[in-house]
């Protein structure tokens, strides 16, 4: 099938996450790796991951960036609400699914809204 379009930029809104989960680095870059493999990407390089924005506690937590060959992954954990938004944004298709299914095992939200932008020149 040809695309009619340049790529695609999925976004992922989380509620109510286990917060043990969203404030382990640990398993935040485990969940990177693992869905970089799921998805079938080729990471370039090790994900960026930093805890800040500690100022305002309804907005700190983790953020992390992993760059990949087709373009980037990222993700902001929020440790007071157990918040978590994470986007793919690729010019090589993916599975959305794959996607979900990844952060549900690695982050156990209640609820999660999604939604799909086909990016076009």
């Amino acid at each position: 099938m040809e695309n009619k379009y340049w790529g695609m930029h999925f976004l992922v809104d989380c509620a109510n996450c286990n917060r043990e989960s969203i404030k382990n680095a640990d398993n935040i870059r485990n969940f990177i790796k693992t869905l970089v493999e799921r998805i079938d990407m080729k990471a370039y390089g090790d994900p960026i991951l930093a805890h800040f924005a500690t100022h305002d506690p309804s907005k700190g937590g983790y953020t992390v960036c992993q760059m990949i060959e087709t373009s980037l992954i990222d993700g902001h954990f929020v440790d007071e609400t157990g918040e978590v938004y994470i986007s793919v944004h690729s010019c090589k298709e993916f599975s959305t699914e794959t996607v979900k299914n990844t952060i549900i095992e690695f982050f156990e939200p209640t609820n999660i809204i999604d939604n799909i932008i086909f990016r076009r020149a």
